[in-house]
């Protein structure tokens, strides 16, 4: 029963209020649908693009080295996304040779990643690296163990899994720091050296 003193409203003006309602969207109906319409074109523009892991697209893998010992240059694309290039592989080990016996030895490439990924981290993603050390016989390994101090016995150095580096420009201590940051294996900190060790072992840290 319709309440004392107010008429209800006629039908024809309740569907007018409802024609009214479903009519020309306002303002802040056409924002929304076209913030909508940005969305789903972007994930659509980007979907080709995306890996079926569901990461975005590695970049592409590039290192500038300089051997400390031989004396050698080396500037190399290494990746083209997330594809390894073999002829540059087989550069980077005849580069990384152990420089006292001249043997090589093939690098596990996920190293190169982790050179490329800890100068990017600081900033310097063109910078060369120095090399210290790269690939160790094990006979070298144990002259080193006999007259220096700090190598270790089963040192990865002899898998080909570590690299001894320093970046010129930049603190050894802030290098250090970014390569603990990837959590990509162990990282070793040799201050009076000014060098640091990385690889891609268990990860740890000395």
């Amino acid at each position: 029963m319709p309440a004392l003193g107010r008429n209800p409203p006629h039908p024809r003006v309740k569907a007018l209020g409802v024609a009214v309602k479903l009519g020309v969207p306002s303002s802040d109906q056409y924002s929304e649908v076209h913030f909508l319409r940005f969305c789903v074109l972007t994930l659509l523009a980007i979907l080709p693009y995306v890996a079926v892991s569901g990461t975005v697209p590695l970049q592409e893998g590039h290192l500038r080295l300089y051997h400390t010992h031989t004396g050698e240059h080396l500037d190399i694309v290494y990746r083209h996304g997330d594809t390894y290039v073999p002829e540059a592989l087989a550069k980077l080990d005849q580069f990384l040779r152990d420089h006292r016996t001249g043997e090589v030895h093939h690098f596990d490439p996920r190293l190169f990643d982790v050179l490329s990924d800890v100068t990017r981290a600081v900033g310097r993603p063109d910078a060369e690296i120095h090399i210290i050390c790269g690939y160790r016989t094990p006979k070298s390994n144990e002259y080193l163990r006999t007259h220096t101090s700090g190598v270790a016995k089963s040192s990865l150095h002899m898998q080909a899994e570590a690299i001894d580096i320093r970046l010129p420009g930049t603190r050894t201590s802030k290098f250090r720091d970014a390569a603990l940051a990837l959590g990509r294996g162990g990282v070793g900190y040799y201050a009076a050296s000014d060098f640091i060790h990385v690889d891609v072992g268990r990860v740890r840290r000395w």
